[in-house]
């Protein structure tokens, strides 16, 4: 099916299900068929779908492969994975240009002959919005001139089922900047048509409609910036990785009971247990145990016949994998597919925290503590650093930039912190007192204050001994007045060296970082050239 007769189905459905039909019996199959044949061009829909409850699709798999593939060639080349949703927003905007392009067509999007400055909206998942789907979405479509108009930022819609399904999600109107004509007869044109100025653009969030100048991918009131995967932090700081991931089919993991039981029948291997943080354990203060046995020597290992048998039960594992690199690592069945032990006392961060916090939990663990992957790992970290990643700039960036599962933070690498403009970013400097002045001593100043404010937080933290980050960081962390001042503390001092008031909102906060970002990598492109 060409885009034209693509175009006149889409046209014909939607006039004879918005107008003559109800919801008779059978209408729902009759729905269903048109939109995936007619309108999608799926063959012999008839065959392919059964209608039950759940609805159910034969060859499932295979179809919405093929569609994942149409719809990245459809947003543009390279882009990567995108959620199914995102082809309807390409969709409009080539019905908008009148062109239509066909999926994977090379023409531009083209705006000559449409009448009207047709609108368009759509309810989408909020996926869209967030992590390096903006690059891979909008960034090709805001070439092509779409402009957001109004969007309401992330809400739960439910069902009224008995067992709810949330999903988390956006609502995003928008328009092809010269549809119906030039950029500069739109205004002109709407005034026309509906007798007014065109309304201003806004953004919903919860109960307020904020204006905005322009919107952005990120649905923030700022220029376009585009983040991009950085495999390097962008300004001179510590890398991070992830923590380990044993591949060992949980041989070697053990609750607290679980070790007091093994230690009660090989009483030697105590000095083999370290404690096991994930995320959850981590900020719910509730560590498990890891039997690390990478560097037990094997005379040793012989003399522990409980932890071979786990040895044996872990190479045997690895070597019914089906992945090639898993079997390969059966002839190490002591290590860990990824290892990362820091030498030295070291800040994590968890990858997947609650969105109702307004701090991400961070803290230090030592060297005798195992990580698993659901932390990130910062060995080298000062107190300035710890200062600056718990303040609000840097947890308002998180909430700007990061990826959601659901509508938890994801805290990513290669995304969130590699692409975080620090205060001495030493391309574009944020105060002139600290141009170049890595042994300046304003430089030295801002630095130790923050190291200060650094140490309030922890100091704060240990006059709470049982507590747990969860109920600290949590919706009642005003029960923590002390943890609260040395928030604000740290807040103060971090704002400041970004020259920014005590008092700035967390939309401003952002809109500075947006553009310390694209003056650094502008800085660091032109400093490659």
């Amino acid at each position: 099916m060409d885009a034209t007769r693509q175009l006149q189905a889409a046209r014909k459905f939607v006039e004879h299900w918005t107008f003559r039909r109800g919801s008779e019996k059978g209408e729902d199959q009759q729905f269903w068929n048109a939109l995936l044949g007619s309108v999608l061009g799926m063959d012999d829909v008839v065959s392919r779908v059964q209608y039950q409850v759940p609805v159910r699709m034969k060859d499932t798999t295979k179809f919405l492969d093929d569609l994942t593939r149409r719809v990245n060639a459809a947003i543009a080349k390279g882009v990567g994975d995108l959620d199914y949703v995102t082809a309807w927003y390409r969709k409009a905007a080539d019905y908008m240009g009148d062109q239509g392009p066909g999926v994977g067509d090379q023409g531009a999007l083209t705006t000559s002959n449409w009448p009207l400055a047709t609108k368009c909206a759509f309810v989408s998942t909020n996926s869209i919005c967030q992590g390096g789907a903006v690059t891979n979405l909008w960034k090709p479509l805001f070439a092509h001139g779409l402009e957001i108009d109004f969007a309401w930022r992330t809400f739960r819609w439910d069902n009224e089922a008995s067992e709810k399904a949330h999903v988390h999600c956006v609502i995003i109107g928008f328009h092809c900047r010269g549809a119906g004509g030039s950029p500069a007869e739109l205004p002109r044109q709407r005034a026309i048509l509906a007798g007014e100025p065109p309304a201003p653009r806004q953004i919903f969030d919860g109960d307020a409609a904020i204006p905005a100048a322009h919107i952005n991918g990120y649905l923030m009131d700022a220029p376009d910036i585009w983040i991009e995967s950085r495999a390097k932090p962008l300004c001179d700081v510590p890398e991070i990785g992830i923590g380990n991931k044993p591949i060992d089919g949980g041989n070697y993991l053990f609750t607290r009971e679980e070790v007091d039981s093994f230690l009660k029948s090989e009483p030697q291997a105590a000095p083999f247990f370290h404690p096991w943080y994930g995320a959850d354990e981590f900020i719910n203060g509730k560590p498990r145990y890891c039997l690390w046995l990478g560097d037990c020597p094997p005379a040793d290992l012989f003399k522990m016949p409980e932890c071979l048998k786990r040895v044996q039960a872990v190479r045997d594992l690895r070597l019914a994998s089906k992945s090639a690199p898993t079997r390969r690592l059966a002839d190490k069945p002591t290590r860990f597919h990824v290892e990362n032990f820091p030498k030295d006392h070291y800040i994590v961060i968890p990858e997947v925290s609650s969105e109702r916090r307004r701090y991400v939990p961070m803290g230090y663990l030592s060297p005798d503590v195992i990580c698993s992957n659901k932390l990130r790992l910062m060995p080298d970290a000062t107190p300035y650093h710890f200062g600056v990643l718990n303040s609000i700039v840097h947890n308002a960036w998180v909430r700007a930039v990061c990826g959601r599962l659901k509508s938890d933070y994801d805290y990513s690498i290669k995304i969130v912190y590699n692409n975080f403009p620090w205060p001495e970013n030493p391309v574009n400097p944020v105060n002139p007192v600290q141009k170049h002045a890595a042994d300046s001593a304003p430089l030295r100043l801002c630095v130790e204050e923050i190291s200060a404010t650094a140490q309030g937080i922890l100091d704060a933290r240990a006059k709470y001994p049982g507590a747990t980050l969860a109920q600290m960081y949590g919706e009642k962390m005003y029960l923590f007045p002390e943890l609260v001042a040395a928030h604000e503390a740290n807040d103060r001092a971090v704002l400041a060296a970004y020259g920014l008031k005590p008092d700035t909102p967390e939309p401003e906060i952002v809109a500075h970082l947006f553009k310390l970002y694209a003056e650094a990598v502008a800085g660091k492109e032109e400093g490659a050239s």
